[in-house]
């Protein structure tokens, strides 16, 4: 099957994705249709898709990787913060 090309938003360069979903959620939460979880709401989520088996169970290397990039954007926003 021949690959169909891409149109709209999914055809955009990736910044320009991420610019435009960056000002739906600003509107959305200016509108007060945003939700952000609780410390406690995001643990009983958690639980929950663990006791459904739903939950992701990382390998040692997914966890690396994860931690890694995490490691990487919260220091690009610490040095944002400082300039």
């Amino acid at each position: 099957m021949k690959d169909k090309p891409k149109r709209g938003f999914a055809a955009m360069d990736p910044e320009r994705q991420r610019e435009i979903a960056r000002m739906g959620g600003k509107k959305a939460h200016e509108m007060g249709r945003a939700h952000e979880f609780t410390r406690e709401e995001a643990s009983a989520a958690g639980k929950r898709s663990h006791e459904t088996g739903r939950a992701h169970v990382f390998t040692s290397d997914e966890a690396k990787v994860a931690g890694r990039k995490g490691g990487e954007a919260a220091a690009r926003k610490t040095k944002r913060k400082g300039n």
